[in-house]
């Protein structure tokens, strides 16, 4: 079995990872608040994580992994476009109009996600389907006394657990002097971060022992983990940006709710994302959601193939000049396959076979803490196969890496649409030249085999022979008049 290693934030070393139980890997990575449509930077964790949950599927199996991906549908923001709607006329309560921005916003999600090759995890829970959770949670650690109401609200004691800050590498001083925090007359420390807040009678809410409220945005992910992967799990990852207060205060407060267990044991986080050698934003004119690249005609693959060039834990810099680049590189890796008569049928017999297998050198230096790069750099070398059959792992890598999803695309992905028509009739003559070159071929008659290949091949017709089995398809060069007469 291929050993993974991985940097583990917490330990800040990188380490074999050696999962709590095989038969059961467990991750949680924090997903997006969906108030808008994502932004380059936000796809970028979604990509490395995707490729994480890849790799630990060809490892363990795929049914002995779960991961989860929570969406965050409890915002302001989420709040003030229904507001708006609901001003403008729109039909519905607010929290029907709530929930259907929620929804609209989940499905652009998707989409955009979709479009980068990323698989979907295996439970996608939203904030709002996981408020009792919350509440319980919330309810032990007042009891426990990490935790006081106050006002309306419930807020964490981060004097209650001394290891805080030891994810981030701050100390609490030194989090006071930088940090900028809400500083509120009901909070017992400027630190204290919150758990509940009120709801006012025209916002979504629930209710609770401190009143109607709505919780805070740490113990979302902090209860939905506790209820899908259980009090200790193996990873949890995020951006680098989510490393502190995010990430620390869901230790603190899933620490101090299951005490000993230790909540994740593995923390990974991704860098951040810059465009042209420059921070995103607005203000730059350089900021753009996934959705504008596609619209403007970036394959999904691209950029998939542009993030992953970069190792996740540097910071990847968007340029057009890596834009075309990696469209040429795909292009001509998708050539290849398709010059040698990949598709769905191909794929198929390989694995029925049992030829469809990850090359031991790609797969080892993927394991090594994600190394996509080196895994890519691989890939190129696994490309200089010539035969349909030793191709099979350069096609397997390419999927493991989610370069392809579904192999009936090659045309589009190779840059080859333009694929000849051909009428049933003609299909059949291709099918009975086909038949014949196989009866040849078992009767050894090698110069009527090679006849036929050679008719067929004149007539642009490729041909592929794996396990036993022929395929064909139309090339460019087609030309359907050259197979008439013939039987």
């Amino acid at each position: 079995m291929t050993t993974i290693q991985l940097y583990n934030t917490a330990t800040r070393r990188k380490a074999p990872f050696e999962p709590i139980d095989p038969a059961n890997v467990r991750m949680y990575v924090c997903g997006p608040t969906v108030y808008d449509r994502a932004h380059l930077g936000n796809a970028r964790p979604v990509v490395v994580f995707d490729i994480l949950f890849r790799l630990l599927a060809e490892v363990f199996g795929p049914d002995h992994v779960t991961y989860v991906r929570n969406f965050t549908d409890v915002d302001d923001r989420i709040n003030e476009t229904a507001q708006k709607r609901k001003a403008a006329g729109a039909e519905g309560t607010l929290e029907q109009l709530i929930h259907d921005r929620s929804d609209e916003t989940i499905a652009w999600y998707h989409a955009d996600m979709d479009a980068l090759g990323a698989l979907r995890p295996t439970i996608e829970p939203r904030a709002t389907e996981w408020i009792g959770a919350m509440v319980s949670m919330i309810e032990g650690l007042v009891a426990s006394g990490h935790a006081y109401a106050a006002e309306g609200h419930v807020l964490f004691s981060v004097e209650s657990y001394p290891e805080y800050g030891a994810l981030s590498g701050r100390s609490v001083d030194d989090m006071i002097a930088g940090a900028r925090v809400e500083v509120a007359p009901y909070k017992r420390n400027s630190m204290d971060f919150v758990l509940w807040k009120p709801s006012p009678d025209d916002l979504p809410g629930w209710d609770s022992p401190w009143g109607r409220g709505r919780p805070g945005w740490h113990i979302e992910c902090s209860a939905m983990a506790y209820e899908l992967l259980g009090a200790r799990f193996d990873i949890h990852a995020g951006g680098m940006d989510l490393q502190f207060p995010h990430h620390e205060n869901e230790i603190a407060q899933s620490c101090c709710a299951h005490p000993g267990e230790g909540f994740a044991d593995v923390w990974l986080h991704n860098e951040m994302l810059q465009v042209e050698g420059k921070k995103m934003s607005k203000s730059l004119g350089n900021f753009f959601t996934v959705r504008d690249l596609l619209d403007k005609g970036v394959p999904g693959e691209v950029i998939r193939f542009v993030m992953l060039s970069t190792h996740y834990r540097k910071p990847m810099d968007w340029t057009d000049a890596k834009r075309a680049e990696a469209e040429a590189t795909l292009r001509g890796w998708f050539g290849i396959l398709k010059a040698h008569g990949y598709g769905p049928q191909t794929v198929s017999i390989l694995k029925e076979a049992g030829d469809w297998v990850q090359d031991p050198e790609f797969l080892g230096v993927l394991a090594n803490d994600l190394n996509t790069s080196g895994a890519m750099a691989r890939l190129h070398v696994l490309s200089k196969a010539r035969t349909a059959a030793k191709l099979a792992p350069f096609a397997a890598g390419l999927e493991l890496m989610g370069f392809v999803t579904d192999w009936a695309d090659l045309a589009r992905l190779s840059g080859a649409d333009e694929t000849p028509a051909v009428d049933a009739d003609v299909a059949a003559k291709v099918e009975a030249l086909i038949a014949a070159r196989a009866a040849a071929r078992a009767a050894k008659d090698w110069a009527e085999a090679d006849r036929l290949r050679d008719v067929l091949n004149d007539a642009g017709v490729r041909v592929t022979d794996l396990g036993g089995q022929a395929s064909w398809e139309p090339g460019p060069e087609f030309d359907a008049s050259k197979l008439e007469g013939l039987t």
